[in-house]
C-alpha cells in the first residue's frame, strides 16, 4: 500500500515527551521509541497498539533505520532515522545493540 501522510502531534508513552509531527513523524525523536499503530506506514489501522522498541540501528551514514520491535506482539519494522532525532539517542542505540549494515 502506498504511504499515507497523518499529520498529528502526540505525546511519547514511553519518555511523555511532547511530539510535533510533520506528517511523516513515526517515532519519538528523544526516545526514538514509536507505537504499532500502523498496518501499512500511515493507514492507522494496526489493533495492536504495542510500545514498539527501539532494538537496532542499521544502514550506512545518511541511510540510517531504526528497527523497532513491538513489546506486545514481537512485529519488526524499521524507519529511517529523522533529522530531528536526538543524537545522543542514536548514538546510544548504536553501542547498546551495534551497527547492522543493511
Amino acid at each position: 500500500m502506498a504511504f499515507k501522510k497523518t499529520l498529528e502531534d502526540f505525546v511519547c508513552e514511553h519518555c511523555g515527551a511532547i511530539v510535533h509531527g510533520n506528517g511523516y513523524t513515526n517515532h519519538c525523536p528523544k526516545c526514538l521509541w514509536s507505537k504499532h499503530v500502523d498496518l501499512s506506514p500511515g493507514d492507522r489501522a494496526a489493533v495492536c497498539g504495542g510500545m514498539m522498541e527501539p532494538i537496532l540501528l542499521e544502514g550506512t551514514t545518511d541511510h540510517y533505520r531504526i528497527v523497532h520491535k513491538c513489546t506486545v506482539c514481537g512485529e519488526q519494522r524499521s524507519i529511517k532515522t529523522a533529522q530531528n532525532d536526538d543524537p545522543a539517542a542514536l548514538i546510544e542505540l548504536s553501542r547498546k545493540r551495534g551497527i547492522m549494515e543493511s
